[in-house]
């Protein structure tokens, strides 16, 4: 499946926001030679290509081939910390919306998974100052996970000693779906999200009791 076909627990990828449409087109482009050759082994002829275009077009859009990397990134990101936050200003209690949010975000990298491994795996191809600016939404992530754990823990719904390393084990779980996710497997987003919401409640300890559907 390409980028551009890639979906988010029934949601496009969001691109929408780029303009004009050739630099969509680019990125899309991008996102699909990164996930296949690495943002190394990808040269801008080979994004170009992709997209239908000569070279000498890219630049009239993307000055360098990180700061394509860098809009993919930052976009990718972005949509993250909104799924997250989305999920932890919800209604119900920490049971739920941690639920919530781990089967979003589940779906978001199984769903997306070209974008996903892009954005979560090419982070130490950006130079420091586009690095700085993303590692910035990625505390973000942490801290929309952190929120929801520590409130179960004060209000005695969870049983988590080390909170810290408890987020940081959650939100492993859920980016490594991009990595291994296929189409052709026998569990669809939606399920493996499911699957991956009701393991992080046993994590936590909480009560499962209608927090998971199955």
């Amino acid at each position: 499946m390409s980028a551009a076909q890639d979906t988010a627990g029934g949601e496009a990828q969001p691109w929408g926001e780029v303009t004009p449409d050739a630099a969509r087109r680019l990125l899309l482009a991008a996102v699909e030679a990164f996930a296949e050759r690495g943002y190394h082994a990808t040269t801008t002829r080979d994004i170009a290509g992709r997209a239908g275009m000569s070279p000498a077009a890219l630049y009239i859009h993307y000055k360098t081939k990180e700061e394509l990397l860098h809009r993919i990134s930052r976009i990718g990101h972005e949509k993250a910390v909104d799924i997250l936050r989305t999920a932890a200003r919800a209604e119900g209690g920490p049971a739920e919306r941690l639920a919530e949010a781990v089967s979003s975000f589940v779906r978001w990298h199984a769903g997306g998974r070209t974008t996903a491994r892009v954005v979560q795996y090419e982070l130490d191809s950006l130079g420091p100052d586009a690095r700085a600016e993303i590692t910035t939404l990625r505390r973000q992530v942490d801290a929309e996970v952190r929120g929801i754990i520590e409130e179960g823990v004060r209000t005695g719904e969870f049983d988590v000693p080390d909170v810290r390393g408890t987020t940081r084990a959650v939100l492993s779980l859920c980016v490594d779906v991009a990595r291994w996710f296929t189409i052709d497997g026998d569990r669809t987003p939606e399920e493996v999200g499911a699957l991956y919401a009701d393991l992080v409640l046993r994590m936590v300890g909480a009560d499962r009791t209608g927090t998971v559907q199955r």
